[in-house]
């Protein structure tokens, strides 16, 4: 009766292995063809969209986009979140990714490198000087812990001498985005957003801007990494690649970015 016992163990022990090495092709072949999943800086929005839209065409894979501040990804990835594709604002939360064992060692590449801006709805001449003027209600700019183009806010009214000064004026959003919103709704006179959200063809699509000198703030360079949910989605190193390659530079640098 052991004997029997045994030999009925072992046979099922067999077949299990058997059934799981018949469905590892099928396995493998799903997690390939599922949607790639992408965590994308709030600043890069538009350009993402058109990206993604273009790689599905050329590859035939699909990809969802979501959409936030760099820090509020980052906790969302470090918290289990499923996605495959990090685009940051910045460099330093891909590395720390990499770091914590959370992105692909080795996958790191600068896609862009960003332009802020001081927006205003308002048409006109808009320069620095604005700032120092007094003549505005609110200044938006994003929570500077947590949105790369708001750290740079802060730093250009820094390096301006006028943190202290427009302090009891700002508002602050949550990321870069909201920012937008806050002046195009007009619930704020001025606020500081990228270049690509207010360009369209070449020229600032509504509303005045002032390109802030680059001397006044870090380079906003912006790092994407491959995440350890897509170290084995084909589509997932397809579209980091395909980040990288002439189609999509071409649509970032007409978005307002560098390289």
């Amino acid at each position: 009766m052991r004997r029997l016992h045994r030999l009925r163990a072992w046979a099922f022990k067999c077949v299990s292995a058997l059934a799981l090495a018949g469905l590892w092709p099928a396995l493998a072949a799903a997690a390939n063809t599922a949607p790639v999943q992408v965590a994308v800086a709030a600043n890069f929005a538009a350009p993402a969209k058109r990206i993604a839209q273009a790689f599905e065409r050329h590859s035939g894979h699909k990809v969802l986009l979501s959409f936030g501040a760099t820090g509020s990804l980052y906790a969302q990835i470090s918290n289990g979140a499923p996605f495959a594709v990090f685009l940051a604002a910045d460099q330093q939360t891909p590395a720390q990714l990499e770091r914590e064992g959370l992105a692909v060692s080795g996958t790191r590449l600068t896609y862009a490198t960003g332009r802020l801006v001081l927006w205003s709805k308002k048409s006109g001449g808009l320069d620095g000087q604005v700032l120092r003027s007094g003549r505005f209600d609110k200044l938006a700019l994003a929570n500077p812990r947590l949105a790369p183009y708001g750290a740079a806010a802060l730093q250009t009214l820094r390096s301006l001498g006028l943190a202290e000064t427009v302090a009891p004026r700002v508002v602050e959003g949550s990321n870069i985005a909201q920012v937008y919103q806050f002046v195009a709704s007009g619930n704020a006179d001025l606020g500081f957003v990228a270049l690509s959200q207010v360009l369209s063809d070449g020229q600032i699509r509504e509303g005045s801007a002032w390109m802030v000198p680059a001397h006044l703030h870090d380079p906003i360079r912006q790092d994407a990494v491959l995440l350890k949910t897509g170290a084995g989605h084909a589509g997932a190193q397809a579209f980091l690649a395909y980040l990288h390659g002439p189609a999509a530079q071409a649509v970032i640098r007409a978005a307002g970015y560098e390289r």
